[in-house]
């Protein structure tokens, strides 16, 4: 469809740019992107990044996520059972605190999380070693604070990303086979971008790179040859996070935070959600049409996380599983008995 949308008759079609004009900026390096993505500068800011404080609070999901029927998650080795008070969340661990049931098998009353086995009625208070953890619902996303941290570092609630004061939001769950330090290492490394994803983006030029803030120029591709220009910003608050924040062009101050929950050892949830804002006039009809709006927002992202997760796969599977890439002592054997 793009190539068809590229010519016209015999006539081959440019880029179309639309949107804000962006004076020229000069690159942070005018190497090949597989120079410039270098794997000991990638490392060294990971490495800044998971130094940060987290103040022990993870994603749980996103907000419309959780509701009268009870879900469960598993988040960092520990089941969890997730539903709504009287419109207030509540997580808590998802073993019933009388025989062990799953109580994710449940059913909500009167905001209270019911026994499927033997009817015991649980709410948010404490009964007996059973307990709810803390949780913070910042109106996309639901957070839940683990207790496993030094105590000294945990904090009353979580450090939110700056958002726009009004916004589209759209929000995606997927899980990758790695540790939360490889979704993060993916999304520092922005030099991979047009190579990896060429349907979403045209191009993508880094202008800036410090210890903590890397500063590109993306030709973020509309349909066929339109193309919208807007530079964005990747910095990371907190160990688990990193956001994407348009800082000109059009959709200023929209952003895209990544968040890297730990499921387990090697298992890992991504929770994107995307908060886009405008200038525009007629913006204000994007939000009242916000609920149709969403699912190609969530499609769209679903799509570049299919990829990106297969990278953050790859990296793990690199750093932690190379027995699985080594051949085994029958691997000639078998060689010689397949080629006969």
């Amino acid at each position: 469809m793009t190539e068809r949308l590229r010519r016209l008759g015999p006539f081959h079609v440019g880029p179309i740019h639309i949107g804000r004009r962006l004076p020229n900026r000069p690159l942070w390096s005018t190497e090949p992107d597989w120079v410039q993505a270098s794997e000991p500068r990638i490392a060294r800011m990971l490495d800044r990044a998971l130094a940060r404080p987290s103040g022990g609070w993870l994603v749980v999901d996103q907000t419309r996520a959780i509701g009268d029927v009870p879900r469960k998650y598993v988040i960092d080795g520990q089941e969890l059972v997730a539903w709504r008070s009287h419109g207030r969340p509540v997580v808590a661990p998802a073993s019933c605190p009388h025989m062990g049931a799953d109580l994710s098998t449940g059913c909500v009353r009167a905001g209270r999380l019911v026994c499927p086995w033997h009817g015991l009625s649980l709410g948010p208070d404490r009964h007996g070693r059973w307990a709810p953890l803390r949780t913070y619902d910042d109106g996309v996303l639901v957070w839940v604070r683990g207790e496993s941290a030094d105590a000294a570092e945990l904090t009353d609630a979580p450090l939110v990303p700056a958002r726009p004061g009004r916004f589209l939001d759209a929000t995606i769950r997927m899980e990758a086979a790695c540790d939360p330090a490889d979704i993060v290492a993916n999304r520092l490394d922005p030099w991979h971008g047009a190579h990896y994803h060429p349907h979403s983006f045209a191009s993508l030029d880094v202008l800036e790179v410090t210890d903590d803030i890397i500063t590109l120029r993306v030709a973020y591709r509309v349909a066929g040859p339109v193309e919208m220009l807007v530079d964005a910003s990747f910095h990371s608050p907190e160990p688990n996070t990193i956001v994407m924040t348009i800082i000109a062009g059009d959709g200023v101050g929209s952003v895209v935070e990544t968040h890297a929950t730990p499921i387990g050892k090697g298992r890992t949830a991504v929770i994107e959600s995307t908060l886009a804002t405008s200038d525009r006039p007629g913006f204000g009809w994007a939000l009242r049409a916000a609920k149709w709006l969403r699912p190609a927002v969530e499609s769209r992202a679903r799509r570049l996380w299919v990829e990106d997760i297969a990278y953050a796969e790859r990296r793990y599977l690199l750093r932690e599983g190379q027995e699985f890439l080594r051949p085994s002592a029958s691997f000639p054997k078998t060689l010689r008995v397949l080629s006969r």
